[in-house]
């Protein structure tokens, strides 16, 4: 498919209640409103076309930059344009999920993660949290710098409570993902969840959330030290 053809059917697709939701949630515009379900079979049928998700990103629509990230490979990716679909992430969906959803796949990952969290930038810092979070719910532990890891579970530590209202949010996701899936750092970063205890962030106009994260770590573990790594974080 052309790019103009997949714009044609996401718009064809629009929903205005999902559009008010992602409105609502931050999104600007331009956005169809797309639903995520909506999106899994265009997925199927570009899966693998590298230089359209690409194309799709480029167009700074909201629908169209969310599905690059499903289907693009972020191993065949440059840090240069990683660099580049972070600076132009417009909202907490795309720098939340699109966007290092890409990252966790470069070897790099990891670098790449730690010069993004350094960033002034909300957003920016919000992709490498979440980066990071990616990583470590999805490689294998062996594959894992775990002393930096730790480092950085003392870093949210001492700095979430001084953090941006995004990053806040993300580094909690990071200590959950920590003492869900690194088994090296399960106790640590559960000691960590206790001592952050409630952690305050302004979700908008919206009915999220964020949950208690050591009681969020025990629920995903199920009873296990660790719950089993997943094979992808894509949604």
């Amino acid at each position: 498919m052309k790019l103009s053809d997949v714009m044609e059917e996401l718009a064809s697709k629009g929903n205005p209640a999902t559009k008010k939701t992602h409105l609502r949630h931050g999104a600007p515009e331009p956005i169809f409103g797309v639903k995520i379900g909506d999106l899994k079979p265009i997925q199927k049928k570009l899966k693998g076309q590298q230089d359209l998700a690409y194309e799709l990103y480029a167009t700074g629509n909201s629908d169209a930059m969310y599905l690059a990230g499903l289907i693009v490979d972020g191993s065949k990716m440059t840090r240069k344009l990683l660099d580049r679909w972070v600076a132009s992430a417009s909202w907490n969906m795309i720098a939340g999920f699109t966007v290092p959803w890409a990252a966790a796949e470069h070897p790099q990952a990891i670098a790449i993660a730690r010069k993004w969290i350094d960033s002034k930038r909300e957003l920016t810092a919000t992709a490498g949290w979440a980066t990071l979070s990616s990583v470590v719910s999805t490689r294998p532990d062996a594959e894992l710098p775990i002393d930096e890891l730790s480092g950085l579970l003392d870093r949210v530590l001492k700095t979430l409570n001084s953090s941006a209202n995004l990053v806040r949010y993300v580094m909690h996701n990071y200590v959950i993902c920590c003492g869900t899936y690194v088994a090296p750092l399960a106790d640590k970063a559960l000691a960590t969840a206790g001592k952050l205890g409630v952690v305050e962030v302004d979700m908008g106009n919206t009915d999220c959330k964020v949950p208690d994260a050591a009681s969020y770590i025990l629920k995903c573990r199920k009873g296990a030290a660790v719950a089993p790594k997943r094979k992808t974080t894509r949604c």
